[in-house]
């Protein structure tokens, strides 16, 4: 990974354990800025828990984590979720309309939500403007994973972490949760961290790759990597996962 371009997030000899379970291991390793890096391996590797340490919903226990070369510590909350917006598997609608769910990240922060934003967004995720009024809980698994990433897209993030947003989807509504994410990534300049289980979709979508184990970050580089691996571990994780 050239280190000509610049890091959005960097971690270094980071360590977060949950009572007497290490969950992260002395992990050290950057993000590139304005690219989308995809998070492969196998479940309990850590990687929600990373996520979660860069959005500020947890702290690690020693080492330092940075964003934009700025200690993630030093930064106000609110401050960060702006930065730092996440997507999850999950997509939690509460109750009401689409126009509702959109308002909700801003609504939090005693502001109200423009029209004209919440048009902008739900046409950015390729839905018609008549789908702001309509109930959250009639819509499709494919178009409320569509209206979640809106919802996390009306903060303007500079940073989006998407975590299995479309394992539980269809082949279609996958395809075009994947075409959106690029999109956005090329219309805003986002960076995109985005976790997988699926390693061709990591293959396609990702510029760089972070593999990580028990724990531990165990390579990472070109999403290339992933047809080729050198570390004998991910050999065996990458064989096993085409099998």
């Amino acid at each position: 990974m050239s280190r000509d371009t610049q890091a959005a997030i960097q971690f270094s000899h980071v360590h977060y354990q949950s009572g007497d379970t290490k969950i992260l291991n002395d992990i050290t390793g950057w993000f590139p800025k304005n690219h989308i890096t995809t998070l492969v391996g196998p479940s309990g590797a850590g990687k929600t828990t990373l996520f979660r340490l860069c959005n500020g919903l947890i702290s690690p226990d020693s080492g330092e984590i940075y964003i934009d070369d700025q200690k993630i510590s030093s930064y106000e909350p609110v401050t960060l979720r702006r930065k730092v917006g996440i997507a999850l598997q999950q997509a939690v609608m509460v109750p009401g309309t689409v126009r509702k769910n959109l308002a909700l990240p801003v609504e939090l922060q005693g502001e109200e939500l423009p029209e004209e934003t919440a048009k902008e967004m739900i046409r950015l995720v390729g839905l018609d403007e008549r789908f702001l009024d309509r109930n959250a809980k009639d819509l499709s698994g494919g178009q409320r994973q569509k209206v979640s990433i809106a919802r996390t897209l009306v903060m303007k993030p500079e940073i989006l972490l998407l975590d299995e947003i479309t394992s539980s989807l269809d082949r279609v509504s996958q395809q075009e949760i994947e075409e959106l994410i690029i999109r956005i990534n090329e219309t805003y300049q986002t960076t995109i961290m985005w976790i997988t289980h699926n390693l061709k979709q990591a293959l396609s979508i990702g510029e760089y790759t972070w593999v990580m184990m028990d724990g531990e970050l165990v390579e990472t580089g070109e999403s290339s990597l992933l047809k080729d691996p050198q570390n004998p571990r991910v050999q065996t994780f990458v064989k096993g996962e085409s099998e």
